[in-house]
């Protein structure tokens, strides 16, 4: 149950970061403060589980995904880390909410965050993926790690 899938289906990928984009963006325009924890719940199971125990995950790679042709499959540890930067900035905003209360700065951090999301869903640049690729070029992720992606576009 817990593990992050190897490889990942760019095009499922895809559709989650549009989700996100469109629960940040309604969580900002409409201040829907209990968003914000649904968005942070989410990026906890897909870091955990990758799709498994995401209802967006789900939809994303059994519904729509399908129906975009065939998967394009990418290394999954990269994914993996952008999932984690999403949970990190999405932990963010519910703490600067509901703990310090500093809506302001939630609202700023999960505008961030559905900007990075965009592009993502929108052009596939996905920056969790490029700072993963620095991490490893610094020698920060470790050398098995480095492999499985490797391997998969070898």
């Amino acid at each position: 149950m817990i593990g992050f899938p190897n490889p990942v289906n760019e095009k499922a990928a895809r559709v989650v970061a549009a989700g996100v984009v469109l629960m940040a963006v309604t969580a900002i325009a409409f201040e829907l403060e209990w968003l914000l924890i649904v968005i942070a719940l989410g990026f906890l199971a897909r870091v955990l589980t990758g799709p498994k125990l995401s209802v967006l995950g789900q939809v994303a790679t059994k519904v729509v995904a399908p129906r975009l042709g065939e998967p394009k499959y990418v290394p999954g540890p990269p994914k993996r880390f952008a999932q984690a930067m999403g949970l990190t900035m999405s932990t963010a905003a519910v703490v600067l909410y509901f703990v310090f209360d500093a809506p302001a700065a939630a609202w700023v951090v999960t505008g961030v965050l559905a900007g990075a999301a965009t592009l993502e869903s929108v052009v596939g640049l996905c920056l969790g993926c490029k700072v993963f690729a620095v991490l490893m070029r610094a020698g920060l992720v470790p050398e098995a790690t480095c492999e499985r992606c490797v391997n998969l576009t070898a």
